[in-house]
């Protein structure tokens, strides 16, 4: 029988025992044996602390950029793991949230490096002035933890549960060791497998244990972090655990929870709203078999429609079709084990005790395609508790799987208090159209829930649903709910950083944080900060620019051209009993005069001006007063570029306007998108060309391909006359819905991919060759390139077609041909 592999210490193992079973949840048969024995699980914990160094330098940029690649790189081959996902008794759909939900938490949490520094550490808040001479000072980093973060997951979402733990501790910098529940492990392992393949992880950043990890709490370290998703009950276990005791190990829980959803009072029969109430829980009892955390467990309803909505949902239900996942007809596939039924049972059992089943059997149920006896089967149940305030099994058992419970309340306040009374959630949601009721149950049950819901005719067409937690937003729960905030954008990523207030002088801490720090020493620029590239921008970089004095017609021509007249500009006889003493300048003319005096007026690396984020006038400025500014680098942000435009990154500058006494007067903070530096490709001049072309011999073998030197020359030389026009009866080649991207790609700094075929291989003749000798082939190069630089000469609004790259103006051939010769010139070594 074939053993399920555990990735550690950097190679795939089995264990050495005689393994535990991993069932096929629709047939019952037995997919690979889970095998954990001979596995030193200190040693595991202690590679990857000592292996995510690489990790931890990496800065958030390159994490971010890392998990995007993967996710990409994931995308592309998710079907084998559809195949898998159905044996856990997944449908199609619940196999999409699973899988294409955790790359999406890949992609969503690559997104965030755009929100952190470009360091390996966050800097975090504003800075605090601990002096009145602004000479000592405080701030707060966030540096990675020196451990590693063990997830302990659930057998519900194999992959989500993975990549959504995951994908916040790499973007921290820290590695995980990943212990997914035995029953799905064989997904997790696949997923894994793909992952390690990849390459694109550092090594020691991902471990995958695939079965019994009893011990491995043992040897945990304070600079873990332990996360656990899974039982209320398992969950106190392992965080009351010696070892995170006495070691202080921070222990995140994500517990089952009794979700609850309220059906507004306003929401009667007939109205979009209960509609969408019924559509909302039929999806939460019946997705993924309902064995999800945030499911749907107790419907809260007026207690004038509680036979309306039974009546409702069970009309619904009628029409959930259960049976083999595989089958286009199947909405719902089964539990993940025989033993998960059972659990199933007993819980609504306890349940019935009070509570009556109004919908669906224990012991019976219709499936298609597949055997009921032999896979985990088992009905839809909806109960009924009418007497939800004294019988409580309602609020205190969880049936993890397609149950949920129907209970009345008189008003909102009885509302509140149910949904209060299971103890704590991951989520409640409420179905109303009138905002008054939204808000009254928001603001009084929030307490005990971690997200909340507001569904209305408004919202529920782009909705994501009561059941699906977000990247972007904290997802755990106060109380039964385990206490713990997973995900939540960088709320999530913090958990893995340690916090330090760091103190000391604003010319120390501009160093430490990489950000400019005010009243820290100026880095005099040798010359103007506008003429350097991105990357040797430095913070604290600044310039002192000259004096200007505003005059009475200045004021008044700002007026004018803005038609700003407020009275303190415009009108100095209103000027009793305010602030002003005479004609006063407008903010924005200062902002806009600062920015006339520190702008380097030439073309160069700043491309343009990206924004203002901060702004404070300190004091008026009147006619005649006299400023100057000092331009000081603050902080650069990295960027992504989608579009036609060459690699930048944001460079925030902190702006000073002094008045004559050198007293400040304002300041503001905007940003530049400056450009980075062109280092990848050789410029190709005529000389360097010609260069190239002289170190050309016929017996120069290719570092790539198999063209000869004179095929090359040749190719180039048909490029050259599609560029000047002489052929263009061709179709451009590239699909039109990433024609976009690909015309765009001529910007970035990139090199163009090796064994990549020419699409007009054919029509050119790529593999025969046409002139005598290398020596006139080259002649005939130099005419062709000669033509093209003509053609634009005379013709310089002119586009041309490119087969690849569409439709391209003279500067988009230049950076073509840039790209184009380095790439053949360096398959022949000339460069």
């Amino acid at each position: 029988m074939k053993k399920a592999q555990n990735y550690v210490t950097g190679q795939w193992q089995k264990g050495t025992g005689d393994g535990v079973p991993m069932f096929d949840a629709v047939t019952g048969e037995v997919i690979a044996l889970s095998d954990t024995t001979g596995l030193d699980f200190a040693e595991i914990l202690q590679y990857g602390r000592d292996k995510g160094e690489t990790l931890r330098k990496m800065t958030f940029q390159e994490r971010g950029n890392m998990l995007k690649k993967l996710a990409l790189y994931l995308v592309k081959r998710k079907d084998a793991f559809y195949e898998l996902s159905y044996r856990t008794g997944a449908t199609k759909i619940d196999s999409w949230i699973d899988i294409e939900g955790g790359f999406g938490n890949l992609f969503a949490n690559a997104s965030l490096r755009k929100l952190f520094p470009n360091q390996s550490y966050h800097v975090e808040g504003d800075p605090i002035d601990l002096s009145r001479g602004g000479r000592f000072m405080a701030h707060h980093i966030m540096v990675p933890k020196k451990g590693v973060a063990i997830h302990i997951n659930a057998f519900n979402f194999p992959v989500w549960g993975m990549l959504e733990k995951c994908a916040v501790n790499w973007m921290a910098g820290v590695p995980a060791i990943v212990k997914p529940a035995t029953n799905t492990a064989f997904l997790t392992e696949a997923v894994v497998k793909e992952i390690i393949a990849s390459n694109i992880l550092p090594e020691g950043a991902l471990q995958l244990i695939t079965g019994s990890a009893r011990s491995i709490l043992d040897t945990v370290q304070s600079q873990d972090v332990v996360t656990f998703t899974g039982s209320a009950s398992t969950g106190r276990l392992l965080k009351s655990h010696s070892q995170i005791i006495n070691e202080s190990v921070p222990f995140n829980m994500e517990a089952d929870s009794l979700n609850s959803s309220i059906l507004g009072e306003d929401a009667i029969p007939g109205t979009p709203e209960f509609n969408i109430f019924i559509k909302e829980v039929r999806k939460e009892m019946t997705v993924k078999a309902g064995q999800k955390c945030t499911a749907i467990r107790r419907v809260i309803v007026p207690e004038k429609l509680v036979e309306d909505v039974q009546i409702a949902l069970g009309s619904a239900l009628d029409k959930v079709t259960i049976g083999d996942p595989r089958l286009k007809e199947v909405r719902m596939g089964s539990l993940v084990s025989k033993d998960q039924v059972d659990e199933v049972r007993e819980r609504v059992e306890e349940i019935s005790k009070t509570a009556h089943i109004v919908y669906g059997s224990l012991d019976k149920v219709n499936v298609i395609g597949a055997d009921a006896k032999k896979g985990a089967f088992i009905s839809p149940i909806l109960l009924r508790e009418d007497h939800p305030f004294t019988n409580h099994a309602v609020h205190e058992k969880e049936a993890f799987g397609p149950v949920s419970t129907i209970m009345p309340y008189k008003n909102l306040d009885e509302a509140i208090t149910l949904a209060q009374m299971g103890k704590g959630s991951l989520v409640s949601s409420i179905t109303t159209n009138d905002d008054n009721i939204a808000k009254d149950y928001v603001v009084n049950a929030a307490s005990h829930h971690g997200r909340i819901l507001v569904l209305n005719r408004e919202s529920a067409k782009e909705s994501t649903g009561h059941g699906s937690p977000l990247p972007s937003l904290t997802h755990g729960g106060p109380g039964r709910a385990g206490g713990g905030e997973e995900m939540g954008g960088m709320r999530g990523i913090k958990h893995y950083l340690q916090r330090t207030a760091i103190q000391g002088s604003p010319t120390t801490l501009t160093e430490i944080t990489g950000i400019y720090q005010a009243n820290a020493k100026y880095k005099e620029a040798e010359q103007h900060p506008f003429k350097y590239h991105w990357e040797d921008i430095q913070p604290g970089m600044s310039l002192k620019t000259h004096k200007r004095t505003f005059t009475d017609t200045d004021i008044i021509n700002f007026a004018n051209l803005t038609w700003d007249h407020f009275y303190a500009h415009t009108d100095i006889t209103s000027l009793d009993g305010s602030i002003f003493e005479k004609r006063t300048a407008h903010g924005y003319f200062i902002i806009s005069a600062a920015a006339g005096l520190f702008v380097y007026p030439n073309k160069g690396p700043v491309s343009a001006n990206y924004g203002l984020e901060e702004c404070r006038f300190l004091r008026p400025l009147y006619h005649n007063d006299t400023v100057y500014v000092r331009l000081t680098c603050k902080q650069k942000v990295d960027r992504d570029v989608a579009g036609a435009e060459h690699p930048s990154g944001i460079v925030k500058w902190f702006v000073e306007v002094f008045d004559a006494d050198d007293e400040l007067v304002a300041i503001a903070t905007i940003l530049t998108m400056v450009q980075k530096k062109q280092e990848t490709f050789v410029e190709m001049t005529e000389e360097k060309i010609q260069e190239c072309l002289n170190k050309l011999t016929v017996d120069i073998k290719p570092k790539w391909g198999s063209m000869s030197a004179q095929h090359m020359v040749e190719h180039l030389e048909y490029t050259y006359r599609i560029a000047s026009g002489e052929i263009q009866d061709f179709e451009i080649k590239t699909p039109e819905k990433i024609l976009e991207k690909v015309h765009n790609s001529l910007y970035n700094y990139d090199k163009m991919p090796y064994e990549h075929m020419f699409p007009l291989a054919e029509e050119s003749k790529i593999g025969e060759l046409k002139s005598n000798n290398l020596e006139e082939a080259i002649i005939k190069l130099n005419e062709a390139r000669n033509n093209y630089l003509e053609y634009f000469k005379e013709n310089p609004d002119a586009t041309l077609k490119n087969v690849v790259f569409g439709e391209l103006n003279r500067y988009e051939w230049y950076l073509m041909e840039r790209k184009h010769l380095n790439h053949h010139f360096e398959q022949f070594g000339l460069i």
